[in-house]
C-alpha cells in the first residue's frame, strides 16, 4: 500500500484562558475525516512564526490546507477602514501571529512547489499574501448583496455559486453550478494579480479562485474557496470531490519528486 499524502493542516487560534491558561490551537474534525476520506493523513501545522520550522514543516508535508477562522488584520491590505465597518472586524486573539504564520506557509508552499487547498478564511488570507485586497464587511460595502453569514445552517447548502467554464473548480465538479454553505461576513476584494475567478455567487461575491492559465507551474495545483465543503463533504460527493482531487494532487506531486 502506497503511503497516504500526508496534509498540513493550519489550526485555529483559541485565546488565552478559554480553555487553556495559555493560547490554545483547535480545528474541526470536519476538515481531518474529510482529508482521511480522501485518502490523505492530516497532520496539525505547529503553532509558531519560526520560519525555520515551518519550513520544515512543509518539507516533509505533501500538500497544505488552510482552513477557516477569524478575520485577517485589516492593516494587511487596508490603509484605513471606515469605523463603523472596522467595528465589525473580529481579527485572531494572538496578536496576528496566525496572519504571519500562514503567509509564511504560503510562501514556502510557492518556494516548494506544494499543492495547496484554501478554505474561508484561507482563501481570504491566500488573496492578501498574494497582493490582493478584501471586503472587509459585505453588509456595509456592498449594498444589496445577500446575507453570507448564515452561521444558523453552517452545514446547510444556502445558495449557489457559478461556476467558471473551462477553471479547475469546474473541471472537478464537472457542473456549471454548486450548492454551498455560507458563514463569512468578508470576502475577496482586488483579486491577486497571480489569480482569477473560479466561481461567484449570484450577487457577485468571488467563491473561488485558483492560478491564471500559463502561471499554473508555480504551484502543482492550487484552489481557494470561499465556502466550507468539509461540513458537506459527508453528504454532497461534488464537496467532498474537491478533498479527492487535491489529495490526488498531493500524491501525484510527491510520486513525481521521488
Amino acid at each position: 500500500m502506497n503511503r497516504p499524502p500526508l496534509i498540513l493542516v493550519s489550526p485555529d487560534v483559541e485565546p488565552r484562558g478559554r480553555e487553556h491558561a495559555d493560547a490554545s490551537i483547535s480545528l474541526s474534525g470536519a476538515y481531518q475525516q474529510a482529508v482521511l476520506a480522501a485518502g490523505g493523513l492530516p497532520l496539525c501545522l505547529p503553532a509558531t512564526t519560526d520560519r525555520n520550522w515551518l519550513a520544515e514543516s512543509v518539507h516533509r508535508s505533501d500538500g497544505l490546507l488552510l482552513t477557516g477562522g477569524d478575520d485577517v488584520e485589516p492593516r494587511l491590505y487596508a490603509r484605513s477602514l471606515p469605523t463603523t465597518v472596522r467595528k465589525t472586524v473580529e481579527v485572531t486573539p494572538d496578536g496576528g501571529e496566525r496572519d504571519l504564520r500562514e503567509f509564511i506557509i504560503i510562501d514556502e508552499a510557492f518556494r516548494q512547489h506544494k499543492p495547496l487547498l484554501a478554505i474561508c478564511r484561507g482563501h481570504q488570507v491566500l488573496n492578501v499574501a498574494l497582493g490582493g485586497t478584501l471586503i472587509a464587511d459585505i453588509s456595509r460595502q456592498k449594498p444589496g448583496a445577500a446575507n453570507h453569514r448564515r452561521t444558523d445552517r453552517r452545514s446547510e447548502v444556502v445558495h449557489e455559486v457559478r461556476l467558471t467554464p473551462g477553471s479547475l473548480l469546474a473541471n472537478i465538479i464537472r457542473k456549471q453550478k454548486l450548492g454551498v454553505n455560507s458563514t463569512h461576513h468578508q470576502a475577496i476584494g482586488r483579486v491577486a494579480a497571480p489569480l482569477r475567478v473560479s466561481a461567484r455567487s449570484p450577487d457577485g461575491i468571488i467563491e473561488g479562485l485558483e492560478l491564471k492559465p500559463g502561471i499554473c507551474c508555480w504551484l502543482p495545483w492550487l484552489l481557494s474557496v470561499q465556502f466550507h465543503p468539509e461540513r458537506l463533504a459527508d453528504r454532497y460527493a461534488d464537496h467532498q470531490a474537491l478533498f479527492d482531487a487535491f489529495i490526488q494532487a498531493c500524491a501525484l506531486s510527491r510520486d513525481k519528486k521521488l
